[in-house]
């Protein structure tokens, strides 16, 4: 969620000066995306520069080339944030595992600096959506200047959850390739390979990769100017059509997934499905070692009961000697009163017998019938399901994915060993086919059909069973797709690098949600013109929203005259007067449940750009430099 304040225009040169507050693996890939993104200085604050995250922080800080520095403090208080440099900074992030440590930092810091744009971390939505607003209130009631849109001013409150989800969901359903949601539209940077032909999908050419480039556009040296055998960032047409046939392209593909939110029918009649059915429910759970040894025993006394009964007692028929030690048994019988002392006896025994057995007896008919219960919530997929998901754990985060999955037409298979977990109930409502097992024991890959799947989304919090799975998956299906989170960087980019080595034939994509989430909270402390960060190799493109009013680099030239070779491209164009393009980690991949916009996402090259208009520009650093602050680094067209 993003705060409602004025686009900005031309903004007066200020500091950039950027504030990172926060204790855990967010804080320090938000430090690394800003070092990769910004030339300006970086404060990280963390509560120790001993621990895993200090320790990297601390390596950066030690890089001369490096912008970031660090502070340590235990907690974001006052003393701390001047320390920081927040009265002259022009962003703070806080990202502390805490929302309320999060949310008086945020209010310390507007008091410090009424003009700061906050991005905020925080698990709780409502909370998150009343803050942005309080905060929002107190800077147009101390700042009434910003209502002009002098000053770039926000409050953005983000969830590291939602904003890693459609990173996650893209690598499933689409494939490789950075994604960008903008406008309830759903872009992805894909690598085109020397030779091939324009994709009708394809919008414009980001860049043109190095000789040296696979099919990875993070993985190789670049830079943002021309070189040898380097990365041309924006290049123009002529530059990209004789490169395309010896190098690799990254184009900007427009994605647009069919929504399919109900489930096949099931071509099944009813009493074969109903059969089907039957026949998978978890019977063998009744004859357990457990309900066999308690019920095996309750059967030895009465046949011991029974056989003495017919035997001292002097004409009793032997269903009756059966019959009678039963309902002592279980406390049902009338007193034997007036019978034979032997009878007597051996009732009192068989009640004595009955106090011990019986707690025996009811508590392994209750764990069979809750065993029964919770495997009998599997609803395995059908034998000849093919081309599907399959999604194993439904936290926190599996369940968005979930969610966001079923918005477009994969078919999917949900693996889950909990029972209780909180997306289990939304894959029963969804008619999503459910294994609640573990997914590390033996056959449990097999029934989700693994050899025919398309995608493996491994997404529980145990780094070790995430990678028993994958590995497990591959050996039946070695070309699937597999996207699995871990939470250690350097253990995910070690898997990653081994599975492709492994197998070079299919996609293996490790990341932390951290990893995935910080691009967003970097692109939110960049200002709110800045819709979200590619990275390209060592470098990066920033998606960036602009009125054209008071840019003399684009009023009054077409698209294609307002292109300037590896600074900006113009990408869409829409009214200034309308609402801007929104970036929103709440709408679901492809689904634009937010507003829409009237932006056009092709304009014709020859369309004049004037001072109504409003566009969208993907722009290297440079290029975003020049359009703000109106610093030219190059010759003035003519």
């Amino acid at each position: 969620m993003t705060s409602t304040l004025p686009l900005p225009g031309r903004t007066d040169v200020r500091s950039q000066h950027m504030v990172i507050c926060g204790n855990d693996g967010l804080a320090q890939r938000l430090a690394v995306e800003l070092d990769a993104v910004c030339g300006e200085t970086v404060t990280v604050v963390l509560p120790s520069r001993r621990d895993e995250h200090g320790g990297r922080i601390d390596a950066l800080h030690r890089d001369p080339n490096s912008p970031v520095q660090l502070l340590v403090s235990a907690q974001p208080d006052e003393q701390t944030l001047r320390a920081a440099g927040v009265e002259r900074a022009a962003a703070l992030a806080l990202t502390y595992g805490d929302d309320q440590t999060n949310v008086t930092a945020a209010l310390l810091a507007r008091s410090l600096n009424p003009g700061i744009r906050l991005v905020i971390r925080m698990y709780n939505r409502e909370r998150g959506r009343h803050l942005e607003q309080l905060l929002d209130r107190a800077v147009l009631a101390r700042s009434p200047h910003t209502e002009t849109g002098i000053v770039d001013v926000s409050t953005t409150v983000l969830s590291d959850a939602d904003t890693a989800v459609p990173e996650l969901v893209a690598a499933a359903a689409l494939g490789e390739g950075p994604t960008l949601q903008v406008d309830g539209k759903v872009f992805r940077g894909v690598v085109r390979p020397a030779g091939t032909p324009p994709h009708a999908s394809d919008l414009a050419t980001l860049a043109v990769l190095s000789g040296t480039h696979r099919d990875d556009p993070r993985s190789q040296d670049s830079a943002e100017t021309p070189g040898a055998d380097g990365t041309l960032l924006l290049p123009d047409t002529r530059t990209s059509y004789h490169r395309q046939f010896t190098h690799g392209r990254l184009m900007l593909e427009e994605v647009t997934p069919d929504h399919h939110p109900d489930l096949p029918a099931d071509p099944r009649g009813a009493r074969d499905w109903l059969r089907g059915r039957l026949s998978h429910l978890p019977w063998n759970v009744f004859v357990s070692r457990e309900v066999s040894s308690v019920f095996g025993l309750l059967a030895a006394v009465v046949v011991l009961l029974a056989l003495a009964t017919w035997l001292l007692v002097d004409a009793m028929p032997l269903w009756k000697a059966v019959y009678l030690p039963m309902l002592d048994i279980f406390t049902m019988g009338d007193p034997a009163i007036g019978e034979p002392p032997a009878r007597r006896v051996l009732q009192l025994i068989a009640g004595f017998v009955g106090l011990a057995v019986l707690p025996l007896v009811v508590a392994a008919t209750m764990n069979a019938t809750e065993a029964f219960r919770t495997a009998s919530a599997s609803h395995p997929p059908t034998e000849n399901l093919a081309d599907h998901i399959v999604l194993v754990g439904l936290g926190k985060i599996g369940t968005r994915v979930l969610a966001r999955l079923r918005t477009t037409r994969h078919q999917l298979v949900v693996i889950e060993r909990d029972p209780h977990a909180r997306g289990v109930a939304l894959a029963r409502e969804q008619g999503v086919p459910l294994l609640v097992d573990d997914a590390t024991a033996p056959g449990v890959l097999d029934l989700a059909r693994i050899a025919g799947a398309r995608s493996l989304l491994i997404l529980t919090s145990d780094d070790s069973a995430n990678l028993d799975i994958v590995m497990a998956a591959r050996e039946t299906n070695p070309d699937i797709r597999v996207v699995l989170r871990l939470y250690d960087d350097d253990f995910a980019a070690t898997v990653s690098h081994t599975m492709r080595a492994s197998y070079p034939h299919a996609l293996t994509r490790s990341r932390s949600v951290s990893a995935l989430a910080a691009p967003s909270f970097a692109a939110a402390m960049m200002g709110r013109h800045v819709l979200g960060v590619m990275p390209v190799e060592r470098g990066a493109l920033l998606f960036t929203v602009v009125d054209v009013g008071g840019h003399p680099e684009l009023e009054g030239f077409s698209v294609h005259e307002a292109f300037q070779q590896n600074e900006w491209r113009v990408l869409a164009v829409g009214s200034a007067h309308g609402p801007a393009p929104y970036v929103t980690a709440s709408d679901t991949l492809g689904g634009g449940l937010g507003r829409r916009t009237d932006f056009d996402w092709r304009p014709p090259h020859g369309r004049v750009l004037r001072a109504g208009d409003r566009v969208v520009l993907a722009t290297t650093r440079r290029g975003l430099d020049i359009l703000m602050t109106g610093v030219q680094q190059h010759p003035p067209r003519s």
